[in-house]
């Protein structure tokens, strides 16, 4: 498996929600390039809706042809390179903004999650949904410390507040998880508007039970079926096995 090339698709959909009227998320995707990015931006409309875009960006930068170490290196460095960008725009103009931001890169049957913030990244794999990020929230930190139990962290009044996210500060440390792709795997990346609103079971059964390129739109329209109080962004990769094209043995005509 690992010396055959893996085939990736993906769909996404965005939407503000139903309370918000301006959308301050984010998204980019190149299976060319394999790379995608959901980035969830704070400050307010026109902040945050900025730094989200400039992360994206960013990220857009990244160049195919490389080994994926180096592609990987390459994205991290992208999202080094927005903070530097929105943090000096901040500065400059005395305001407060950031973003959140989860990447994935896929290349040669690996992958890499690097994120900052509360943005997330699934798998679904043999028919279970494994977190691969972790939330980067003051709840989370609580949780970690055992002052909190998962149960009791539901609809915490410090549920929305960050520890780490990209242009809040000069410094930005990312955190990155790597493995390897199987054929079958399907990668969710989401802004904090969906799982606020969706359970993991729900994401589970529509990952499982949607076809794939209605994937994004059902999980959308599952947030807004209930108060879908956040903007809601949503990037779902399907990796499968590549199509062998495999042609029998032809005679085409015989000696005259």
């Amino acid at each position: 498996m690992m010396g055959e090339r893996l085939r990736l698709e993906w769909t996404a959909k965005t939407h503000p929600g139903k309370v918000r009227e301006h959308n301050e998320d984010a998204l980019f995707g190149s299976d060319q390039v394999g790379v995608w990015a959901v980035a969830d931006g704070m400050g307010g409309h026109e902040r945050g809706e900025w730094a989200s875009a400039v992360v994206v960006e960013a990220l857009g930068t990244v160049t195919d042809g490389m080994d994926f170490d180096r592609q990987v290196d390459q994205a991290a460095k992208a999202i080094h390179r927005a903070n530097g960008v929105i943090f000096s725009e901040a500065r400059e103009k005395s305001i407060n903004m950031g973003t959140t931001v989860v990447a994935c890169v896929m290349r040669d049957n690996r992958f890499a999650v690097v994120w900052a913030g509360d943005s997330r990244a699934y798998v679904l794999r043999d028919g279970v949904l494994h977190q691969l990020s972790r939330d980067h929230t003051r709840v989370q930190e609580l949780i970690d410390r055992g002052y909190l139990t998962v149960e009791q962290s539901v609809g915490h009044p410090m549920g929305h507040m960050l520890s780490r996210a990209v242009g809040v500060g000069e410094a930005l440390e990312l955190d990155a998880v790597a493995d390897s792709v199987t054929a079958g795997d399907v990668f969710l990346l989401c802004s904090d508007g969906l799982y606020g609103e969706v359970s993991e079971t729900e994401i589970t059964d529509i990952l499982t039970h949607t076809p794939f390129e209605n994937a994004a739109g059902a999980l959308v329209d599952a947030c807004l079926s209930y108060e879908a109080k956040d903007n809601v962004t949503v990037i779902v990769i399907r990796a499968s096995e590549a199509t062998r094209l495999q042609l029998a043995p032809q005679n085409w005509g015989s000696p005259q």
